[in-house]
C-alpha cells in the first residue's frame, strides 16, 4: 500500500494538534514531523524526504503561500505535495497558483481531511505508475500527459485534443470528448513543450492546435470541427511549409 510521509504546519497548537490526529489516525499517512512555523518546517524539508505538507497561510515570518513559492518545484513532479489549512477562503486562488493538490477551510472535520488526503495517495500512486513502466529497447512514445485542473491531475490524451487557446497564465484545452474545455494553469509556451511536434503545431500566438484534427486549410487560417482559428504572420512561414506537405 502507497505510503506518504507528511508534515503538519500551523501556528494554531489547536488547529495543529486537530491536524496531527487526522494524519495519526490515516492508514496511508504517516507523520514525521510537526511545526508551528514554516521556517521550522522549510529547516525540517532539507533534512528529510517528504511527500505531503498539511500547511497553514497566516502565521507569522513566512507565510504557507511564501513557503510554498520557495518550494516551487518547476519540473520536479516527485516534489512534495501542499495541502493548505486555513480560515480564509480569499486565499484558494493563490492556493492554485502555487499548485496545492487541495485546500481545506477551517473548521474541517475528518471526512473532509480524508478526501483531501487520498487526492494526495492517488496522485502518488499516479506518478509511481508513470516512472516504473518498464523500459523496453526503445520506449514508446506517450501519448498523453498529466495536466493541474482544479485541484486534480488530469490525464489528456493527445488524440482527443482539438486544439489549445492561450490566456496569460492558463491554457483552455478545447477536448473531442467533452462540450466545455479544460482550463489548466500553465503558459502556452509550456504546455507546447510538452506536446509532440509531429501531432501539435503553434500557428498563432494565443493557439495550438491538433494537426491529426485538422478539416480544412486555407494559406490564412485552419478549420477544426466548427472553429476557424487564424494563422498568424509569425508562423506563417512553418505552416506554409506544413501545408505544402499536406497538399501533396
Amino acid at each position: 500500500m502507497t505510503t506518504l510521509n507528511c508534515i503538519a504546519v500551523d501556528d494554531e497548537p489547536l488547529a495543529l494538534r486537530q491536524v496531527c490526529t487526522f494524519i495519526e489516525q490515516t492508514p496511508f499517512l504517516t507523520l514525521v514531523g510537526r511545526y508551528s512555523s514554516a521556517v521550522e518546517a522549510l529547516k525540517a524539508l532539507h533534512q528529510q524526504a517528504i511527500d505531503l505538507i498539511f500547511l497553514d497561510i497566516q502565521m507569522p515570518d513566512l507565510t504557507g503561500i511564501e513557503l510554498a513559492r520557495v518550494l516551487d518545484r518547476g519540473k520536479n513532479l516527485a516534489g512534495p505535495r501542499i495541502i493548505f489549512t486555513t480560515a480564509f477562503n480569499q486565499f484558494a486562488l493563490e492556493g492554485y497558483k502555487v499548485d496545492a493538490l487541495d485546500y481545506l477551510l477551517k473548521p474541517f472535520n475528518y471526512e473532509e481531511f480524508l478526501r483531501a488526503a487520498q487526492k494526495a495517495k492517488a496522485y502518488a500512486e499516479r506518478l509511481n505508475q508513470s516512472v516504473s513502466k518498464p523500459d523496453p529497447v526503445a520506449a514508446p512514445e506517450e501519448e498523453y500527459l498529466f495536466l493541474k485542473v482544479e485541484y486534480q491531475l488530469v490525464r489528456v490524451a493527445f488524440q482527443d485534443i482539438l486544439y489549445i487557446q492561450g490566456l496569460k497564465d492558463y491554457v483552455k484545452i478545447y477536448l473531442k470528448s467533452s462540450s466545455r474545455p479544460l482550463l489548466s494553469l500553465i503558459s502556452l509556451k509550456s504546455l507546447e513543450e510538452k506536446l509532440p511536434s509531429r501531432r501539435f503545431m503553434r500557428i498563432h500566438r494565443s493557439y495550438i492546435i491538433s494537426l491529426e484534427q485538422i478539416k480544412a486549410v486555407t494559406r490564412n487560417a485552419v478549420q477544426i470541427g466548427e472553429e476557424t482559428i487564424p494563422v498568424s504572420e509569425q508562423y506563417k512561414e512553418t505552416f506554409s511549409q506544413f501545408l505544402s506537405r499536406w497538399i501533396n
